[in-house]
């Protein structure tokens, strides 16, 4: 069975930021955390989940974004640095979140350490590169029979708006990528950081275009689609015309027991193929209260058919 790792969410510790670094919107951001998120995501939780991590030893892990807080460039190369204790760039993929472009960032301020981490195999079809990130969207990971399709929805956004928008271009090749894996047979895991289902966040925090990503994913299919964002484990559904896609939430890596989102965690997923198409074996994996590890919260099975051939046609 191939087994792989989401995390989200880890929210690394803000360095403290030059004054010129907070002469915008990042300043919101450095009072939230100042006041209030250094509380929730704490170093300690986020070491309990790479130490289990570590111990479960995936063939991959995938981070669903929000790595930084303001994305300053003191944060891109402390989260360069982390992605790399985490595995070699081929173990580890990672997709940026809306704290990871928090506003735009100058010539000098790129995450450049990360595009290795976000890039996927040198042959997959993907949209033009990115300008900031320095990898085109979306990327493809083939690993063991499946395919992870990683999405950008970061775009600089008002204050006190943590809104994503993926944007009609990277909609279309995300068909397009889409209908390629479908033809190969490829079981399509999605990454996405903002939550696509109906209802998923509020106005202020949702993904903008999520009608029309959900429209795509009933005329190509997915096997499993996979998010952050609201630093809780969810379960929900995309419903399509071949049956509904199942729409797999994770809490923050970082959020330490007691805070307000609760312990946080991992999910860890098997993947096998079954007569029907492709088993997930979920478990989520939840931070222990004496932070020495992680326990199993919950673990439950999501299957999903085959893909149609509707979503193999051009």
């Amino acid at each position: 069975m191939f087994t792989f790792a989401q995390l989200s969410d880890p929210h690394l510790p803000l360095p403290p930021p030059r004054w010129s670094e907070l002469l915008s919107k990042r300043a919101t951001g450095w009072l939230s955390w100042t006041r209030k998120r250094r509380f929730i995501h704490r170093p300690e939780a986020l070491g309990a989940v790479v130490t289990d991590l570590r111990a479960r030893a995936p063939d991959l892990t995938v981070v669903t974004g929000d790595i930084a807080n303001i994305s300053t460039p003191a944060e891109y190369d402390q989260a360069a640095r982390w992605l790399s204790g985490l595995g070699a760039p081929r173990d580890v993929m990672a997709i940026p979140g809306n704290h990871d472009l928090y506003v735009k960032p100058r010539a000098h301020g790129r995450p450049d350490g990360w595009a290795p981490f976000l890039a996927g195999d040198p042959a997959a079809s993907a949209g033009p590169a990115d300008p900031v990130f320095g990898v085109g969207f979306p990327t493809v990971r083939r690993r063991g029979g499946v395919a992870f399709v990683g999405l950008s929805t970061a775009v600089p956004k008002p204050a006190f708006i943590a809104t994503g928008t993926l944007g009609a271009a990277q909609i279309e090749q995300f068909e397009v990528v889409m209908r390629e894996l479908a033809a190969e047979g490829a079981c399509r895991v999605v990454l996405i950081h903002h939550p696509p289902q109906i209802g998923g966040a509020s106005w202020r925090k949702e993904l903008t275009d999520a009608g029309a990503f959900r429209l795509a994913v009933g005329r190509v299919g997915a096997e499993l689609v996979l998010h952050g964002h609201n630093h809780r484990a969810s379960l929900a559904r995309i419903d399509t015309p071949a049956g509904p896609v199942a729409v797999l939430g994770a809490p923050s890596a970082s959020a330490a027991p007691g805070s307000r989102y609760g312990a946080g965690g991992y999910h860890l997923v098997g993947v096998e193929r079954v007569a029907r198409g492709w088993r997930f074996d979920v478990d989520l994996r939840v931070i222990a209260d004496d932070l020495a590890g992680c326990v199993s919260g919950r673990r439950f099975d999501l299957v999903a058919p085959a893909a149609t051939p509707a979503a193999m046609a051009a």
